[in-house]
């Protein structure tokens, strides 16, 4: 069974960095990709970031993180890391990991980031 976990939440002034890291266990098949997303309550959940292992490494960012977060993985093995720089406000919310395989799309518990002077 595949589980994924994610750490590294927790408060952060404006202005200030924090990195997320998402490790995998249980995983039968290589990951196709690994992706950030995040949810504010009562909002959808809003794409973060992602990483393709089948296209040599290829990452998409939402505008909104666009040269402030760095996604990186050890190439679909097992972790995924989001350097989250440059820290707003907006930036607030429950941030999870997901990943993919041939089979279907797996989730972790979430992690809290709170953006607050």
């Amino acid at each position: 069974q595949v589980q994924l976990v994610e750490s590294g939440g927790g408060l952060v002034q404006p202005g200030g960095s924090l990195r997320l890291s998402c490790v995998a266990s249980g995983m039968k098949f290589r990951f196709d990709d690994m992706e950030w997303y995040r949810q504010v309550p009562g909002a959808q959940l809003e794409f973060v970031a992602s990483i393709g292992f089948s296209s040599g490494l290829k990452t998409t960012y939402a505008e909104s993180v666009k040269g402030r977060f760095t996604i990186s993985s050890d190439n679909g093995a097992s972790t995924m890391d989001l350097q989250m720089d440059k820290l707003q406000a907006e930036d607030t919310a429950v941030y999870y990991c997901s990943a993919r395989d041939i089979i279907t799309r797996y989730w972790g518990q979430g992690t809290q980031v709170t953006v607050s002077s």
